[in-house]
């Protein structure tokens, strides 16, 4: 789960002055979409973004006020301003963003996130924004999955709950909602704030060579859980392949076998030759992955399709779904150029929920 909230764990010892800028609401055209953070530690930015320009800026300057006083904010930014005011936003929209002066008091909240992630469970991060006087407000945190349930009042769970709970079967990474329930009972008119956070999408890498080195670093910076599968240890190392997050030195047909297969994974079959190629893809062939593309000059793939074909490893319908040739056509030529379009094809179908 690479979210802004883990930043928090490396964080814990920066000291006083940490502030967490989320957008909670948008309406209309905005810079950034509900759930986009930022950090700022005494005005300064951090890590993440609100959308930079002059709502950063605004927000910036709010949280170095948050910073300073340790009092959290609710901020309702009106962004239709003239085209003519260069001090001002015109989007023409409106967003609400939420400044956590304390958000070190949430590190309990934060690890039972990273828990989660590591046993690859979704939940969702629920945030009660209770009014205080004006902007000013008080914050609470609680983490949600489909098998742990956060000590809360029943009248909470009633209202909260069922909506936490789709989210997280629903399984979209944009299913953010926001809900003014008016629970029975409150002083003051609270804001629930729903985020639901899944663990990485997974990319395994079929070849440790120079696309697949280049792959790695790209998928690594695109949020993927990066594996990288070659039987040469001189190229599956951590020297080679710096960002990778796990190195297999096997045979890549079995080690391909024996890797898990779900709509949240994703194979790359970038190998040294066409034995190799053809191991790696028979495994995943009607696995329900997410994403299966295999590199290769026209010639070599059709003839790996007559020859799944003519030996019952796939049918048409099954090959027509590999992504082969790979990645988008973006005339690539060099090695870094191929490794960009594979990973822009990785993003494409990431965000298309499509199955293999």
């Amino acid at each position: 789960m690479q979210n802004i909230y883990l930043k928090f764990i490396e964080m814990q010892q920066a000291g006083q002055g940490l502030v967490l800028a989320t957008v909670i609401r948008t309406i209309g055209s905005t810079p950034q979409k509900t759930g986009s953070s930022a950090i700022f530690e005494n005005g300064r930015l951090l890590n993440g973004t609100i959308g930079g320009g002059v709502v950063e800026g605004r927000v910036q300057e709010a949280a170095r006020y948050c910073s300073q006083s340790g009092v959290s904010r609710y901020l309702h930014l009106f962004l239709n301003s003239d085209i003519s005011d260069k001090d001002e936003a015109i989007c023409g929209g409106e967003i609400y963003i939420l400044l956590d002066a304390d958000p070190l008091i949430h590190m309990p909240v934060f690890r039972e996130i990273i828990r989660s992630g590591e046993q690859r469970e979704s939940g969702v991060l629920v945030t009660r924004i209770a009014q205080s006087t004006g902007d000013q407000v008080n914050i609470g945190r609680y983490w949600m999955t489909g098998n742990s349930r956060p000590s809360l009042p029943e009248r909470f769970r009633e209202k909260i709950e069922p909506e936490a709970l789709r989210l997280i079967t629903d399984g979209s990474r944009d299913g953010i909602v926001c809900m003014e329930p008016g629970l029975t009972g409150e002083e003051s008119s609270s804001v629930y704030f729903l985020e639901p956070l899944f663990p990485l999408p997974r990319l395994i890498i079929a070849g440790a060579g120079h696309i697949g080195k280049a792959l790695s670093h790209l998928a690594k910076l695109l949020d993927f859980e990066v594996t990288v599968i070659d039987d040469r240890a001189d190229f599956a190392n951590t020297v080679n392949l710096p960002d990778a997050d796990h190195i297999i030195v096997r045979d890549v047909g079995e080690a391909m076998s024996e890797a898990e297969k779900s709509t949240d994974t994703f194979f790359v079959i970038v190998t040294r030759g066409h034995s190799d190629d053809a191991k790696a893809l028979k495994p995943c062939i009607g696995s329900g992955a997410g994403y299966v593309g295999m590199i290769g000059s026209n010639g070599k793939i059709a003839r790996m399709k007559t020859d799944f074909i003519e030996k019952n490893w796939a049918t048409e319908e099954q090959w027509n779904r590999i992504h082969t040739p790979i990645g988008l056509d973006i005339k690539s030529k060099t090695v870094e150029e191929i490794a960009i379009s594979i990973a822009a094809e990785l993003i494409l179908v990431k965000n298309s929920s499509r199955k293999i």
